[in-house]
């Protein structure tokens, strides 16, 4: 049956699609009742608690076979992949770095490439894990879903912290220290420091750190 689904902290639409029994997000997000979400949000994976999201009827596929032979069928449902970018406190990249990803309880051991990326296939249902660094002694939570969109302060504030300009946890209000995160974060990437968020300042913190 067709109804609205609120997302919740956490959610991502490849999760909830497969909650729901679809093989492919997007049946969800390419339905004309969730064309203001996608036009808002963008990105499927990026969404904010309080969003909805219309969750359609699942239609039935009917596949013409003679009825005198065995047939298989196979559904072929997506997985996602995770990617992460590891850099010193320059923000330069990490190459060639052998890490361990931790992802609800899989484990594999994994190598930077030459950008200081890792990518990993997983399971549309991940919620997050670790990644260790041996080598460094670091490790690093993982979180699957959490992250909200950059027009959201709990989203531009995560960023920040993954980028490492403001070493706070979620939840810590301080208008100074946030106002010097952004006015470095500005100053690196040479626009205007003016410690505000401005259009330009939320664009840049997006590219910069990749969603």
């Amino acid at each position: 049956m067709a109804q609205n689904y609120s997302v919740q902290p956490g959610d991502h639409l490849a999760g909830i699609a497969a909650r729901f029994g679809f093989a492919d997000f997007q049946t969800i997000w390419n339905h004309p009742n969730n064309a203001a979400l996608k036009s808002k949000r963008q990105n499927p994976h990026v969404l904010a608690p309080g969003d909805v999201v219309h969750i359609p009827d699942k239609q039935q596929k009917k596949i013409a076979a003679p009825t005198t032979a065995v047939h298989k069928f196979q559904s072929k449902r997506k997985s996602l992949m995770i990617c992460l970018a590891v850099k010193d406190f320059d923000n330069n990249p990490l190459a060639n770095v052998k890490c361990v990803l931790e992802i609800d309880g899989a484990v594999v051991n994994l190598t930077t490439d030459g950008q200081g990326v890792l990518k990993h296939k997983i399971a549309a249902t991940a919620k997050g894990g670790s990644l260790k660094i041996p080598d460094l002694e670091i490790e690093l939570p993982v979180q699957i879903g959490f992250l909200d969109p950059v027009e959201e302060t709990a989203g531009y504030q995560a960023r920040l912290i993954n980028l490492g300009y403001y070493p706070y946890p979620f939840g810590a209000e301080d208008e100074a220290l946030m106002r010097n995160a952004i006015e470095e974060f500005q100053c690196d990437f040479k626009l205007s420091v003016t410690g505000v968020l401005d259009d330009a300042t939320r664009g840049k913190l997006k590219e910069v750190h990749g969603s």
